[in-house]
């Protein structure tokens, strides 16, 4: 079969388009014809080696697949051929990618994407609705009423947490670049703070005098000083971006408090997670609620263009789609 991969960790050029062998299914598992894979920013850790996890070379990039099942396994039980489907975390833990003609998928990582859904616009949303529900849900322990600020909200994830939080009955503010600020409210936001306001922190405090009860920061920013002194008491925030920040942790503020502040990252999701992640992700994808704002779509082979570009920051605020279907002329 045809597929991205590299042989050694490294820069993008090193992202190689050819024949490798293709990978048996085991009993528990299924053999996916690949549709199309996104392209996140975690590939481009993994690839690099920024994100430590173990691999074996010659190594298939990309983590997110929607496919049909070609062949599954004995013991991979609600799966047949020709069901569409969809998975989110390949490419980590040993895990081969998804960025080929075909993949391999453990059962309780693969998921039946729902009749109507156009797969290249569900394949852009997985991996970012899926960390955007774990965020909230799990690590966040968001409840009904709760105040709920998102740190980018415009972005790939942070879009998606402002329609789960409104949706989940929370109150949503959200920073943003003052020309997305229609975008956050159509989403659900109460309020849209421009991030480059110097007034922002006094702004979001009148908002939310009593406290914010979780901020999920997807930005990278991290400067916990600030939103930990956003928080409510026993308010919680998340982490989810800026691999290489070194923040300053006002302990006083959080023990004197009861506040928290959690690292995480949808690579170190439990296959349970994922599961109960993707149900909800369906669910948003057949209502119509859950779309992309953006994409464009390119074919496998320009996988390591698309790191590339992705790395120089060519491709904010657009979701790189990796076709089979497509050729490099077209």
């Amino acid at each position: 079969m045809r597929a991205a991969y590299i042989e050694k960790l490294g820069p993008a050029d090193l992202v190689r388009y050819g024949e490798i062998a293709v990978a048996r299914p085991g009993p528990t598992d299924v053999l996916v014809d690949v549709v199309a894979t996104a392209v996140n920013q975690v590939d481009l850790f993994v690839r690099s080696g920024l994100f430590v996890t173990p691999l074996d070379f010659p190594f298939v990039v990309g983590r997110d697949l929607v496919g049909t099942v070609a062949e599954a396994g004995r013991g991979a039980a609600g799966f047949r051929a020709g069901d569409r489907v969809w998975c989110n975390s390949l490419g980590h833990g040993g895990r081969q990618g998804a960025a080929a003609e075909q993949a391999v998928v453990a059962a309780d990582r693969l998921y039946h994407l729902p009749e109507g859904v156009d797969p290249y616009e569900a394949v852009a949303v997985f991996h970012p609705a899926a960390t955007a529900y774990l965020a909230l849900f799990v690590h966040g322990r968001l409840r009904v009423g709760e105040t709920v600020l998102v740190a980018g909200g415009a972005g790939q994830v942070g879009s998606a947490l402002v329609t789960m939080a409104a949706r989940a009955g929370a109150r949503v503010l959200a920073t943003a670049g003052a020309r997305d600020a229609e975008y956050c409210a159509r989403l659900g936001a109460a309020e849209v703070f421009d991030y480059r306001d110097p007034g922002l922190v006094n702004g979001i405090r009148r908002a939310a005098p009593s406290g914010v009860d979780v901020y999920v920061d997807t930005a990278g920013v991290n400067d916990l000083p600030t939103s930990v002194g956003l928080l409510a008491h026993r308010g919680r925030v998340v982490l989810l971006a800026g691999a290489r920040t070194r923040p300053v942790l006002p302990a006083g503020a959080l023990y004197m408090n009861d506040r928290s502040v959690v690292g995480f990252a949808i690579s170190h999701a439990t296959a349970e997670e994922l599961a109960e992640a993707a149900t909800y992700v369906n669910e948003l994808l057949v209502q119509g609620v859950l779309r992309p704002r953006r994409i464009e779509s390119f074919p496998l082979s320009a996988a390591g263009e698309v790191h590339a570009r992705m790395e120089r920051g060519e491709l904010r605020g657009v979701r790189a789609v990796l076709r089979t279907d497509l050729t490099a002329a077209e």
